[in-house]
């Protein structure tokens, strides 16, 4: 039932009675109050010339309404927590981390595309005792792999450690939407495996993505992936902070392999989307390590020079309905850099009548009301918001830090050094930020929320878990955030996004 408050029409504010309970509902959205469900000993009759006999809910409405009023942007700070213990990682003889069978087995199998739409998909592993074949069979039955593609090998050292043999090969000629097997491995001991490319880029294409990010290798990250894999999406848009090798003495370079061989289940099956986040850099000029993201690069390939990227660390991809924009947070962007050039260009590529959703990933998030790495991600906003503004990006997703926040659609491209308008205000042209830094990591939750909450926070949660976003047509798609701690399919956080450039309504509020 919706009660319309006298005098409340102009300020578009309704009030909402259910069984439920009551709550406010306005042009920005319904507020976070729900106020008890209210037993009336009389009936509530509205009409057309109808008397409106509520005792009760009349004054409760009035309330409401100055509360709507003066506080009516006000987000949600979920009052949940994670359990109280600490994280850790899981010990190296979890079965999770096991190394496969036979001798100089592949090990450490995942692919991402090898092109910008997923015609070619590249296929990466490692053998651990020598070389062995760099061939890759495909086809599109495991019995009938009529296919091959050569790839390349090669190693790294790592102050006292010495990687395995690292394996790349660029599968090509694959139609969209077709599922291949492939198998790598001749000559030794051979291992198969499948995946499924993306459907060709179209303006209502449907598509799953995964949201993860800062995963780490914990028990908490192996919920974390579970749950996702119990979710079905089809492809991982990953934010940064894989394996948090860097946390152990000497940046452990075996906890890089340690995190590959977990995440295998996955990232074999399905293209992940690689972000560098900061425990990527691995710079150790303390121990000789003074080249930034040495492993990282190494290990996972991006398809950076198909978007005209100069470097792996920046480049685009379109798959279904979405163009996908990875920055690096850690990587020079002042103006006339590489990735500031790069970007300019890039953003005016976009086409979004077939691609109607644009979507950028980096790991410094820009908004961020958790006093963990607060404002780290201010200078690089400071660079590029007024592009993502004006290209009317979809959405913004980040991690870095270890918790849950999304945001409402606004802005701070006003704001200059002299004129003093530094407060953020609504903006349909804005994106929608999202901070999914909660995989799980062993440096633990953060849980340090500014107060109050700031206008432009819609949803925060201190929890580890992981999100979907969900394509639908090219005005709609279904976004929604999993906590760990609830059953697989239970959803915490969810809202409905109408597309930028096709619907720009107000859709930020849950």
């Amino acid at each position: 039932m919706v009660l319309i408050v006298p005098g409340s029409k102009r300020a578009g504010i309704n009030i909402v009675v259910s069984s439920g309970g009551v709550r406010a509902r306005s042009g920005l959205g319904t507020t976070s109050a729900t106020w008890p469900r209210v037993v009336a000993s009389k009936r509530v009759t509205a009409g057309m010339g109808g008397a409106r006999r509520l005792p009760v809910l009349l004054p409760l409405a009035a309330l409401l309404l100055l509360a709507t009023a003066s506080g009516a942007t006000a987000g949600v700070t979920s009052g949940y927590r994670r359990k109280a213990e600490a994280t850790a990682d899981m010990p190296l003889d979890a079965d999770v981390f096991r190394v496969p069978r036979g001798y100089n087995a592949p090990q450490q199998v995942h692919i991402t595309l090898g092109d910008q739409t997923g015609t070619a998909m590249t296929v990466s592993w490692v053998t651990a005792s020598e070389p062995g074949s760099n061939t890759v069979a495909y086809g599109r039955s495991p019995e009938k792999m009529e296919m091959s593609a050569q790839g390349t090998q090669a190693r790294y050292d790592y102050y006292n450690y010495t990687s395995g043999f690292i394996h790349h090969c660029t599968l090509t000629g694959l139609k969209h939407g077709v599922k291949y097997w492939y198998a790598m491995g001749f000559g030794h001991t051979v291992r198969t495996f499948s995946f499924t490319t993306p459907p060709k880029p179209g303006p209502d294409v449907p598509f799953k993505f995964g949201l993860i990010g800062d995963l780490g290798q914990t028990f908490d990250s192996n919920s974390t992936l579970s749950h996702y894999e119990a979710n079905g999406g089809s492809a991982v848009l990953f934010v940064g902070d894989l394996s948090y090798a860097d946390a152990y003495p000497l940046h452990d370079n075996n906890r890089w392999d340690s995190w590959a061989r977990f995440v295998e289940r996955s990232v074999a099956y399905q293209p992940w989307l690689w972000t560098a986040g900061n425990h990527e850099l691995d710079y150790a000029p303390e121990i000789g390590e003074a080249t930034p993201f040495k492993p990282f690069t190494a290990r996972y390939p991006t398809p950076f020079r198909a978007s005209g990227s100069t470097e792996p660390l920046w480049y685009s991809v379109k798959i279904a309905s979405a163009h996908v924009v990875v920055l690096s947070s850690y990587s020079a962007y002042g103006q006339y850099t590489p990735q500031w050039t790069w970007l300019d260009a890039e953003l005016r590529r976009v086409d979004r009548k077939v691609t109607p959703w644009l979507v950028v990933l980096m790991h410094s998030p820009w908004y961020n009301s958790n006093g963990y790495h607060y404002m780290e991600g201010e200078s690089m906003r400071v660079q590029f918001e007024r592009w993502l503004v004006d290209a009317k990006v979809d959405l913004v997703l980040a991690g870095h830090v270890h918790s849950y926040e999304r945001s409402r659609r606004f802005s701070n491209v006003a704001y200059d050094i002299v004129n003093g308008k530094a407060t953020p205000v609504r903006n349909l042209d804005a994106p929608m930020y999202i901070n999914i830094g909660d995989g799980g990591n062993i440096e633990g939750i953060a849980d340090n929320f500014t107060k109050p909450q700031p206008r432009y926070s819609a949803f925060r949660e201190a929890s580890f878990g992981h999100a979907t976003l969900e394509i639908k047509n090219r005005t709609h798609a279904y976004y929604q955030w999993h906590r760990n701690h609830d059953g697989a399919k239970v959803v915490a956080d969810s809202v409905w996004l109408t597309n930028r450039y096709w619907m720009p309504t107000h859709d930020d509020s849950n």
